[in-house]
């Protein structure tokens, strides 16, 4: 019997080359290997987008990552896609395992203190304070065994195993307590402006569903060497972005190779090796964008594989929601 495993994301957005490396690969691999569910966390959204102007933008982002994720090849056939607020059931656990968590557990998450410095918010939300037992409810709802995720999320892996734990052992065992699937630490991409990683709040992205027009104008304003101001000068190629790029999308090696003697030397200019990163990274993501132009012909596909998954979910969440409140004793 295969392992179970929870994957997704929240519904904010395009996804970006950086989605790709970070996790997108790795899952399409993992449908393969695991009974997989991919949860499109609308309800998550809310905890640092509450606003009526931002909630007005879930369903065209629902739609936009259902597309980023068939163009890439995540298949329908082999996943269950569902959205978060399709199953109520997981609000009801999410509410039993809040009675099992104190305040300063989660006020010592590291990933609270992070989101909090980005977003600039002095004051968390009851909501934003305890959104890791809601993603803990996410989890336990399907009883996943395994759960991706990169290192700065392993915490929240942790604190699941805790409630987990502690609801078993109150009770009986009724949840599995997961492992974290830990990515590759060096999956991440660096963004175009060469300055932290790619995001979309930073807007130094390259989007799956980019026209090549687009890709070509990003890559041709990507940071380099900074030291390096005229072509006939040696640059640095180690840490440089358009060779990181290079190195990943590029399946020329051999060309690769060459570039990176040439620039070493001062013996070719950024502009040429940012055209031939272009054409790299359009070559990468001509099938894709192929994939999604076929899918948006089809405009009651997603509708009908989010129905469908949705349906799955939420008869797990139920079998998983009877369980516990037979455990606690909750039935009448």
């Amino acid at each position: 019997m295969k392992k179970r495993i929870l994957t997704g994301d929240r519904p904010t957005g395009r996804l970006h080359l950086g989605h790709y490396v970070g996790t997108l690969k790795n899952r399409i691999n993992l449908q393969n290997e695991y009974e997989t569910f991919i949860i499109l966390a609308d309800l998550h959204t809310l905890t640092t987008k509450p606003e009526k102007e931002a909630i007005q933008k879930i369903e065209s982002n629902v739609r936009d990552l259902m597309l980023d994720y068939l163009s890439v090849g995540i298949d329908p056939k082999k996943v269950v896609f569902y959205r978060q607020s399709h199953v109520p059931e997981v609000a009801y656990l999410y509410l039993l395992f809040s009675m099992l968590v104190t305040k300063p557990r989660l006020e010592r998450m590291p990933t609270l203190k992070e989101v909090m410095r980005d977003l600039k918010i002095e004051n968390a939300s009851l909501g934003l304070l305890s959104y890791p037992v809601l993603q803990a409810a996410d989890i336990l709802m399907v009883r996943a065994n395994l759960v991706p995720v990169g290192k700065d999320q392993e915490s929240h892996i942790e604190l699941t195993r805790e409630i987990a734990q502690k609801f078993n052992q109150m009770y009986s065992k009724v949840f599995p307590e997961p492992e974290a699937l830990i990515g590759n630490e060096s999956a991440t991409l660096v963004g175009t402006c060469g300055k932290a990683k790619m995001s979309k709040s930073l807007g130094n992205c390259i989007y799956l569903s980019d026209s090549p027009d687009e890709v070509k104008k990003k890559v041709m304003g990507m940071y380099t060497d900074p030291n390096r101001i005229h072509g006939d000068e040696p640059g640095k190629v180690e840490g440089n972005p358009v060779f990181i790029y290079h190195d990943i999308f590029n399946p020329d090696k051999d060309e690769v190779a060459d570039l990176k003697l040439r620039y070493k030397a001062g013996n070719i200019k950024d502009i040429e090796v940012k055209e031939k990163l272009a054409i790299a990274i359009n070559n990468f993501l001509d099938p894709i964008r192929k994939k999604r132009a076929e899918f948006e012909k089809d405009p009651e596909l997603i509708t009908e594989i989010l129905e469908e998954g949705n349906k799955k979910a939420r008869a797990e969440a139920q079998e998983t929601l009877k369980l516990a409140k037979e455990a606690m004793g909750l039935t009448s």
